[in-house]
């Protein structure tokens, strides 16, 4: 079923809508203050690896617009394209991901630029990346880190994991145990990870890049419904074209091409950058629209297990992200609709008719979306300010 297509007879009524700053539709979803840590995680864990800080191109005094966060987000997605060839939606969806302060899993079979992207991105924005290959005999401490007594002074010094850096790879997430697996809960909802009963705070900003093969099914452990749903959004990567595979070739053969690439921004840009898709405005109507859309995946009869709360706020999160990167500082039905299936589909538990009749996720999402009544344009104009 294709997408309805929103913007055309009304699009300017929804371009009348003006940010109201400090109103209660503009819902800044903040995170925590942190540094980054370079840390060298244990046992599956390799080097972490960062590269040093740019200096800010914008004064940190001023508010970031959208134009500016839509040119550097262009600027990101070209830069990780020249990677990841020929995957411009993939690629956009993972830099809309960073945008809005989420986490990203990567879904597909071996071989297909999943863990390239990861790094490719963390380039990009030149921030500290710590990679973690996950394997079943992989512990907790490993990725958040452990506490180890220094007998000279008779304390416990705290010894960080890999997981306090911008940007933590979790390579193949569903061969580690379920209580490995957990380790990552704390930190991808409130940027912090406790240990011994003290709480520290991750670095700013934090994104997680899980991938995870779904085909080889041996020696795995399938995300419980609870991390998944902790991931803003999922891609898949699929095979690339003729053509992309032809220049992929060329693109890696002959040398490094993550190692090569030129970074687009700095983190303390990315951070800037989602403060100002936080303040993106959402409409009243826009705001319903999206409850309802949500709440359709809880009693559609194709769906055993619907969208929770949490995945509301990551479709509005998701939407501003994408008004953002189009350089608008409103969100539009559109920009709803783009990323349903996205931020919606790898929550669903479908129901045994939908398994049954051989649908998938996706599918249904994008048709509760067809039958959702979009809104059809916004309230009287106010004044710009």
């Amino acid at each position: 079923m294709s997408r309805p297509r929103t913007t055309g007879g009304f699009d300017g009524a929804w371009e009348q809508e003006l940010a109201r700053p400090g109103s209660s539709a503009h819902g800044r979803d903040g995170a925590p203050d942190g540094s980054a840590h370079q840390t060298n995680g244990r046992h599956a864990t390799t080097q972490s690896t960062a590269t040093a800080q740019q200096p800010a191109t914008q004064s940190t005094a001023t508010q970031w617009t959208v134009s500016e966060v839509a040119e550097t987000a262009e600027r990101v997605v070209a830069t990780v394209e020249q990677v990841l060839v020929g995957k411009t939606a993939v690629v956009r969806t993972a830099v809309l991901t960073l945008l809005a302060g989420g986490h990203l899993l990567l879904e597909d079979v071996p071989g297909v630029g999943k863990t390239a992207l990861a790094k490719a991105l963390a380039r990009a924005v030149d921030s500290s990346v710590s990679r973690i290959q996950f394997t079943p005999d992989l512990m907790p401490s490993d990725v958040t880190g452990v506490s180890i007594y220094d007998r000279q002074n008779g304390e416990f010094e705290f010894q960080p994991g890999p997981v306090f850096a911008n940007l933590l790879v979790a390579d193949e997430i569903n061969r580690a145990s379920p209580k490995t697996q957990s380790a990552l809960l704390e930190c991808m909802e409130e940027q912090q990870v406790t240990v011994d009963g003290h709480t520290y705070q991750l670095a700013e900003p934090f994104m997680v890049l899980a991938t995870q093969n779904p085909v080889e099914m041996e020696g795995t452990y399938p995300l419980p419904e609870a991390q998944r749903d902790r991931f803003t959004t999922r891609v898949s990567l699929g095979y690339p074209s003729a053509e992309a595979e032809l220049m992929m070739i060329d693109t890696h053969s002959g040398h490094d091409a993550v190692g090569q690439l030129v970074p687009a921004c700095s983190a303390a840009e990315v951070s800037r950058m989602i403060d100002a898709v936080r303040d993106v405005h959402v409409s009243a109507e826009l705001r319903r629209y999206v409850v309802t859309l949500v709440s359709a995946t809880r009693t559609s009869p194709l769906v055993r297990l619907g969208a929770s709360p949490r995945a509301t706020l990551h479709v509005v999160r998701a939407a501003r992200a994408h008004a953002a990167m189009a350089g608008r500082a409103h969100v539009l039905p559109d920009d709803v609709i783009a990323v349903a299936e996205p931020v919606l589909a790898h929550r669903l538990l479908l129901s045994g008719e939908a398994v049954a009749a051989r649908r998938d996720a996706a599918a249904v999402v994008q048709e509760i979306v067809g039958r959702t009544p979009v809104p059809r344009g916004g309230p009287a104009p106010r004044a710009a300010r």
